[in-house]
This record gives C-alpha cells, sequence and structure tokens, in this order.
C-alpha cells in the first residue's frame, strides 16, 4: 500500500490554544521564572494565512529587552514547526502592572521578587513574609523594579514597581 501524500492543503496549523501554551513556556529574559504570558506583555495571537501573528506589548516604550523576546517568541514557534511568524510590537494601550497573572505574582515571591502592590510598596518580604519592610532605593536591578530591604530577615529584595 502506497503512504498518502499530504499537499499543503491538508496540512493544518495548530490553533491559537495550542500557541498561547507554548508561549507560556517562553520566559522573561530579566526574570526568567515568569513567562511572556504571566508577565501579561503577550497580547494577541492570530493567523495570518500561513503566518502566526503574535501582538507584544513591551512593559514600557524603552524596554531593551523587547528584541530579544521577539527573538525568543519566533524561536519557540518555529520549534514546533511554524515556519512563518510575525511579531507585531503594540504600544497602545501600555503595558500595566495590573495584566500580571496570579500565576505569574506568585513565581515573582518565589523567585524573591516582590509582586507590584497598588499601595506603592510590598505587603510582605518575598523571603520570610514580614511585613517590616522599608524602602532603600526607588530604582532596582531594572527600571521596573525598586530595591527594598526587610528589617525583620535584613535580607534585600526588589520589589516590582506598580505601572
Amino acid at each position: 500500500m502506497a503512504a498518502a501524500r499530504l499537499s499543503r492543503c491538508d496540512v493544518v496549523n495548530p490553533d491559537t490554544a495550542q500557541i498561547w501554551e507554548w508561549l507560556d513556556a517562553v520566559p522573561d529574559p530579566e526574570i526568567p521564572v515568569i513567562s511572556v504570558v504571566d508577565l501579561g506583555i503577550v497580547r494577541g495571537v492570530a493567523w495570518d494565512g500561513d503566518t502566526v501573528e503574535v501582538a507584544v506589548t513591551p512593559t514600557y516604550s524603552g524596554c531593551p529587552a523587547i528584541s530579544v523576546i521577539a527573538m525568543d517568541i519566533e524561536t519557540a514557534l518555529q520549534g514546533h514547526g511554524i515556519k512563518d511568524v510575525r511579531i507585531k510590537t503594540q504600544i497602545a494601550p501600555a503595558w500595566t502592572t495590573d495584566w500580571l497573572s496570579d500565576k505569574g505574582k506568585a513565581r515573582l515571591t518565589a523567585y524573591g521578587i516582590a509582586p507590584p502592590n497598588p499601595s506603592g510598596g510590598p505587603d510582605a518580604c518575598p523571603h520570610c513574609q514580614s511585613n517590616a519592610v522599608e524602602r532603600i532605593s526607588q530604582f532596582g536591578s531594572t527600571p521596573c523594579k525598586a530595591q527594598w530591604r526587610c528589617t525583620a530577615c535584613l535580607e534585600p529584595f526588589d520589589y516590582f514597581k506598580c505601572l
């Protein structure tokens, strides 16, 4: 019996739900414990013919990691057999820390970064969970973080600023 041949018309593109799952495995280059999906910067996934288009909103307009993020997304999707990937930078609406997923916030805490808090400072130390914390500097390891310290365990930690 002859093997069946598939024409290009018979090839089915993966659905967007599957692509979202694959993107959930793409880490943020600055905070590798959180995915670009949990960070909330992937705004949309859609097929345009045989090209998958991924809309990405940078955390801020001058984000130096956006080109690395685009390359990582493209590499990941190509690794799953998608040949044509288009990354669309979407700057409006502007990214906000409200777009962080609960899973992402939990991963930040487990990694030692206090997640954003609308009150303007961390609820607790991500190391010992004490609420005895103080700000060291409004400027942290990246523009979106501030440096804080726990006065109970004396450990410094980054706080992901609300934006």
